[in-house]
């Protein structure tokens, strides 16, 4: 873990504890090494993956590359996990596309520009231990929506359909794709069927080139000897262009990534972009669902690399990290980016110490952008389409989805299966949000039912009551959702009893509403002349009831640690009421 800062009091994470860290255990020759060749290995991964995942967003292949080069860099040296490869990843695809289509590239850059403000507050505020607390259902079931929507969005280049421009809505979306089915191309679905095969064989053969490469390597060279043959394929080079400072081309720019303000890229009908007050607005809603969605998927990478490596990441660092990542790199034509578990996984496998791996990944993003963009300009379209399937699938996690299907409570899969349909049919926005709603309403019912009062007869320590005197138990957690139902019991009791015993012993917390509740009750008993003692309640929540203004009254309201203390108090009580 990082070594805090303190600063007027307050302990700040240290950005870049995790370059630290490894750096205080001792930085060898033979470490750096073992850094270089594992960055070697996902700078090649995340080439082909940038890309695809940048055209899945609705932009440019070329930001997608900018991403894994600026954001990784920047979030390597700030963040608080070693192992962590950061870029696009296909999580935002679902999030990331409606801004593209109402917003343009403009607009999406200035909300992953706050979503990395939302970030760094997070992390400020030593929040990420939070985010542990998001329940697997919700996890899944938008994960597994992420899926079906990435796959429905290649469908158009896999089959080669024509016309075709997919919005946010997936059932116009399908509608669009149903009414463009007799235009496939039999030659796309070709060269996508190649690469899908060989996506999917390759990993059989265990060798160490990563399929992905292979994968795009195999669907290009089907696309060459296809036009070889006078057959055109629809490639990078076919589909996008470039203008730079007075010179021009095709499909990707063969320049490093440069300084440009965000607002001054295009909105969605190509117009320079207008920044004023309604337009944060409209992306403040998108932005929160990117930070938690950035927030929930790297310091779930994180644990997982800790899992695999026994080492301990910082989460409200990494969480800065991110942050500060996602806020740098809109400057530089690069969208949202957090940690990706497919690449952070082969970092580790591929023997990396340290976040050097993920710098030396970026260096190998950037002498392919500035060396090879030419070539990269080859790549179909369908081959891209076909990685995009594999990346989809493996997303949808679908076995852990039957699984819980199957085996869940049936709260939990109800949980899951809104949160799906949420995610295909509207968007992550509304997904988190309600899934999240869903699991708290479900947790708080949950927790309500814990809570009980029961009456006892006789005490389970051995005192004894005198007449007049009721002794009731109050179990489980005190709040919001159990409280009225818990008290409610108390509201009715017998004709004759002057003294309520409450013995709270079993009551782990209490919040305002219950604190309210017990004060109301505390007034009606005392109106009908009977006293209220509480029993077993520890110091925290007696300086809690009284500082709510519950305060001890000779003959109407006590406070005591034993029930023989009560028994006793009450004995005095009622010897003094008789007396009057």
């Amino acid at each position: 873990m990082s070594r805090p800062r303190r600063s007027s009091g307050y302990i700040f994470p240290m950005p870049g504890s995790a370059i630290v860290n490894a750096w205080r255990e001792g930085y060898t020759l033979s470490k750096l090494k073992r850094d270089v060749m594992a960055g070697l290995t996902i700078g090649v991964v995340a080439v082909p993956l940038s890309m695809a995942l940048a055209i899945a967003t609705g932009v440019p292949p070329q930001h997608g590359l900018y991403t894994a080069i600026v954001a990784g860099a920047v979030i390597a040296l700030t963040g608080g996990s070693r192992f962590n490869i950061s870029g696009p990843t296909a999580a935002f695809v679902v999030i990331l596309f409606p801004i593209v289509a109402n917003h343009g590239l403009g607009g999406l850059l200035i909300a992953t520009f706050m979503a990395g403000a939302i970030l760094v507050a997070l992390g400020l505020s030593r929040l990420g231990s939070l985010i542990q607390y998001v329940p697997y259902p919700v996890i899944l079931g938008f994960t597994a929506g992420i899926g079906v929507v990435i796959a429905l969005l290649q469908l158009p280049d896999f089959l080669g359909l024509a016309g075709v421009e997919l919005g946010d809505n997936t059932l116009h979306n399908l509608m669009l794709i149903g009414r463009a089915m007799p235009s496939l191309s039999p030659t796309e679905i070709s060269v996508g069927l190649v690469t899908l095969a060989t996506l999917l064989v390759w990993p059989r053969l265990k060798t160490p080139v990563p399929a992905p490469l292979v994968g795009l390597a195999v669907g290009t060279l089907a696309a060459l000897l296809l036009s070889l043959g006078g057959i055109e394929v629809d490639t990078i080079a076919s589909r996008f262009s470039w203008e730079f400072q007075g010179e021009s081309g095709s499909g990707i720019p063969p320049f490093a990534p440069s300084f440009m303000l965000p607002w001054h890229f295009p909105d969605a009908n190509g117009n320079p972009l207008e920044v004023n007050f309604a337009l944060i607005q409209a992306l403040l809603g998108p932005a929160l669902a990117i930070a938690l969605l950035a927030a929930i998927e790297s310091l779930l990478c994180a644990v997982v690399a800790d899992g695999l490596t026994r080492t301990r990441h910082d989460p409200n660092t990494e969480l800065i990290g991110q942050g500060l990542g996602n806020m740098v790199v809109p400057f530089f034509g690069g969208i949202t980016a957090t940690a990706a578990l497919a690449r952070t996984a082969t970092n580790i496998k591929s023997g990396a110490f340290s976040p050097i791996s993920a710098l030396v990944h970026s260096l190998v993003v950037l002498l392919a952008v500035v060396a090879l963009a030419g070539v990269l300009g080859y790549v179909p379209m369908a081959a891209l389409a076909a990685l995009l399937f594999i990346i989809a699938w493996n997303m949808s996690e679908a076995r852990h989805f039957i699984h819980t299907l199957k085996t869940a409570p049936a709260s939990d899969v109800w949980v899951l299966v809104i949160c799906f349909l949420l995610t295909v049919i509207f968007d992550m926005v509304i997904a988190v949000a309600v899934g999240i709603g869903l699991a708290a309403a479900l947790f708080i019912r949950r927790m309500a039912q814990l809570t009980n009062t029961q009456r006892l007869t006789a005490p389970p320590t051995g005192e004894h009551f005198p007449p007049h005197v009721a002794h009731y138990k109050i179990t489980g957690p005190l709040f919001f959702g159990a409280a009225e139902k818990a008290i409610a019991t108390l509201r009715v009791i017998d004709h004759g009893v002057r003294i309520v015993v409450l013995d709270m012993r079993e009551v782990p917390s209490l919040d305002t509403t219950a604190m309210v509740a017990l004060d109301s009750l505390r007034r009606e008993l005392n109106e009908q002349r009977v006293g209220v003692i509480f029993v077993g309640l520890p110091a925290r929540m007696a300086l809690k009831i009284k500082r709510a203004g519950i305060k001890r009254e000779a003959g109407k309201l006590a406070v005591v640690s034993h029930l023989a203390h009560a028994e006793r108090m009450a004995k005095r009580w009622l010897a003094s009421a008789d007396k009057q």
